[in-house]
């Protein structure tokens, strides 16, 4: 069992120049074993801040947030991440790249280079391991990045709009097939996207948040059944996400304001 518990959170930029901002308030929230569960919310609503301090990158100053009970006092091997920019190292083929977080746990060559093979079978780059990032598409390096976040066998997968980069088509194929993926190798995952047709569509529940500073909104259940190929096109799906849709544009009307704009 993986659950990750966020208890009251309450996160304030200090940025080096001009004043605090208070990015999150008062958050609570259960992510359960192996769900795949959506942040969502307007632009500067505090989601992938809250994804940062799950990821341990940033200090949890008020609140707790914890994994199995024990409290995230910085990164660890528990939790892979997925950024929105790859985070390839150019210098490395594909395998390479995949093969780097086995080499660093110790596992023994033989296991290290099945394991890679797995993942990069799993993705679809069988035929592209002894490429660089340079000579991939945006879609395939994407692919890559998950190979090698998978490979280390993580608990938790935190995604911060992985798909954020990508043209349209290539976004719709890498949502089905990390659909695929967490299917096939189920994990515990939290993604952060400001796309509603993408949260319905890849997540059991949806968390949406309020304009900064970022409350929990709502929790909305999509867990419906995805697996037709015109679920896009079902009524209940259409349904679905036009009811958050008008959960979020609320927000986003709250902000625009909060702004100026």
């Amino acid at each position: 069992m993986t659950t990750i518990s966020i208890d009251r959170v309450r996160h304030l930029y200090r940025p080096a120049r001009g004043r605090p901002v208070l990015a999150l308030e008062d958050v609570s929230l259960e992510v359960r074993d192996k769900e795949f569960l959506a942040l969502l919310g307007p632009s500067g609503c505090g989601k992938s801040t809250l994804l940062y301090l799950m990821g341990g990158f940033l200090p949890v100053e008020i609140g707790s947030i914890s994994i199995d009970g024990k409290p995230i006092a910085g990164p660890g091997p528990e939790r892979g991440v997925v950024f929105q920019h790859f985070a390839l190292f150019p210098w490395k083929t594909v395998r390479q790249n995949v093969l780097y977080g086995l080499e660093r746990k110790g596992l023994p060559r033989d296991e290290r280079e099945a394991t890679a093979k797995k993942f990069i079978d799993l993705v679809g780059l069988s035929g592209f391991e002894d490429n660089y990032p340079s000579q991939l598409s945006g879609g395939m390096k994407q692919r890559a990045a998950i190979a090698r976040t998978l490979a280390v066998d993580p608990a938790v997968l935190l995604m911060d709009e992985p798909f954020g980069a990508l043209d349209a088509q290539t976004r719709a194929l890498m949502q089905a097939e990390l659909l695929n993926i967490w299917r096939a190798s189920p994990k515990t995952v939290v993604f952060v996207t400001h796309d509603v047709q993408e949260a319905v569509y890849l997540a059991g529940r949806v968390v949406v948040m309020s304009a900064r500073p970022g409350k929990v909104k709502a929790i909305v259940d999509t867990d419906f059944d995805k697996t037709a190929p015109d679920v896009l096109r079902s009524p209940k799906f259409g349904d679905m996400a036009d009811h958050i849709w008008g959960l979020v544009k609320e927000e986003a009307i709250k902000a625009q304001m909060g702004r100026g704009v």
